[in-house]
């Protein structure tokens, strides 16, 4: 399995600007969210990238993209009916080949030298086969993600065989059909935004597309249910984590953990420290 092409969806029309979003990396250096995105991707060996965006976004996103820009093909979702329909719109660019895909509002951190991204892609080349990254979430945030269903592989501690993928589900219907061996009370593996997918993603969610009632959205959980039943899917927990700057907070703690596993880390740790102590030192109602 060769991958050498990317696509990045960022056109939900209440996230359309988050990937333009300035955050400073571990480096030290000032870059948007789409920059570390795209960064992401050409670390695992993508060459070409494709990002869907909002109906005349075109401009912004090139400009926040750096230094990788001219790798860049923008393609607009018009008439948006979803997560899935905008990966579908990536159908003609991707042609018959398997593709890395990346959501656009996640930061991603790896805890080895090999890239988050990386890791997905080099899994789905051993093993020939799709695979998504996962992380183990505590039930409370199921509401956020998409989570899978899978048996783990023999001699493996961080791979699963898919055997169900299910969009944002309560936990009582996640406590009947998503409980994995091994993983803590109340935590379940959600998706993580990375995947390596084969051809038929796309026609299954083609089929899912027509399938739906006039204007209804259609999410990539059901075509990727539907892939585990027709061919061999995995599920791999990456060294790593991710952080969605798409909720409450999240981009605060996206610099955050970008800040305190960087070279600044304890010029950063210093701050911190001193900010809580100013607080927890100012009367109450009032600010130091």
């Amino acid at each position: 399995m060769s991958i050498s092409k990317a696509v990045i969806t960022a056109a939900a029309p209440d996230q359309k600007s988050l990937p333009l979003q300035s955050l400073v990396d571990q480096q030290g250096v000032k870059k948007t969210a789409l920059q570390l995105i795209v960064e992401e991707a050409v670390s695992a060996g993508a060459e070409e990238i494709s990002i869907i965006i909002c109906a005349g976004a075109s401009n912004d996103f090139e400009a926040a993209a750096g230094k990788h820009a001219g790798r860049l093909t923008f393609i607009e979702q018009n008439d948006a009916r979803g997560y899935g329909d905008a990966l579908l719109r990536a159908k003609d660019f991707v042609g018959d080949e398997p593709f890395l895909h990346l959501i656009s509002d996640h930061v991603y951190i790896s805890r080895s030298k090999i890239s988050c991204a990386k890791q997905v892609v080099d899994l789905a080349q051993q093993q020939d086969c799709a695979v998504s990254a996962v992380q183990s979430t505590r039930e409370h945030l199921l509401p956020y993600f998409g989570a899978v269903g899978g048996q783990r592989e023999i001699n493996r501690d961080d791979l699963y065989r898919i055997t169900s993928v299910i969009e944002k589900p309560t936990p009582t219907r996640a406590e009947q059909d998503l409980i994995v061996a091994g993983l803590r009370a109340s935590h379940y593996l959600c998706l993580s935004g990375i995947h390596v997918l084969t051809p038929n993603i796309m026609k299954l969610l083609a089929d899912d597309l027509q399938a739906a009632p006039a204007g209804a959205n259609i999410n990539l959980s059901t075509a990727l249910n539907a892939l585990a039943e027709l061919e061999k899917c995995l599920a791999l927990e990456i060294a790593g984590s991710r952080y969605n700057i798409g909720v409450k907070y999240g981009l605060l703690r996206s610099q955050l953990a970008l800040a305190l596993t960087g070279k600044d880390r304890d010029t950063i740790l210093s701050e911190l420290l001193e900010l809580v102590a100013t607080a927890n030192s100012a009367p109450a109602g009032e600010s130091a």
